[in-house]
């Protein structure tokens, strides 16, 4: 019988497992070196290397299901915003910089619950921009001046 299609072409984790690790990084903030830890214990080698690229190649293969939400959420006339600093580590660099991600969320009395999430290195008004470019409608959003550059272009601030 055939091989059911695998997530990393070729791999040993199942879909399951690489959920688990995902929710648990995520949304439980389990970090990679503690999930190895638990896996040890239960007699499971999984360096924390390889747990860190089951997380990279099961996040590009979420890319489809992001492109679906932020279709879903630009759908809307009025889409939440916000954005909120993260600190981020540069390949080669000891040390962090500050770094944005940048959350729209359709409105409570949508028929559809979506919140799409965009990363930026910066919080400049580019990336709200972006994001928002072609999209009309009203965004419900705080006084930051970033937001600014967007109703220029035929969006309607709806202040929260």
């Amino acid at each position: 019988s055939p091989v059911p299609a695998q997530v990393i072409d070729k791999g040993i984790p199942t879909a399951g497992l690489l959920a688990h690790v995902m929710i648990a990084k995520f949304a439980d903030h389990l970090p990679l070196y503690r999930q190895e830890s638990i896996f040890g214990r239960a007699g499971l080698a999984i360096p924390r290397s390889t747990l860190a690229q089951w997380v990279g190649v099961t996040g590009m293969q979420l890319q489809p299901l992001v492109d679906a939400l932020r279709d879903v959420v630009l759908g809307q006339q009025v889409i939440h915003a916000d954005e909120t600093p993260v600190q981020m580590l540069a390949p080669g660099s000891k040390k962090t910089h500050r770094s944005y991600v940048w959350a729209y969320a359709t409105s409570q009395f949508s028929d559809s619950a979506a919140v799409v999430y965009d990363f930026s290195p910066s919080r400049a008004g580019e990336h709200a921009r972006n994001f928002l470019q072609g999209w009309k409608g009203k965004l419900v959003c705080d006084d930051f001046g970033g937001y600014k550059a967007s109703f220029e272009l035929g969006v309607t601030e709806i202040t929260c």
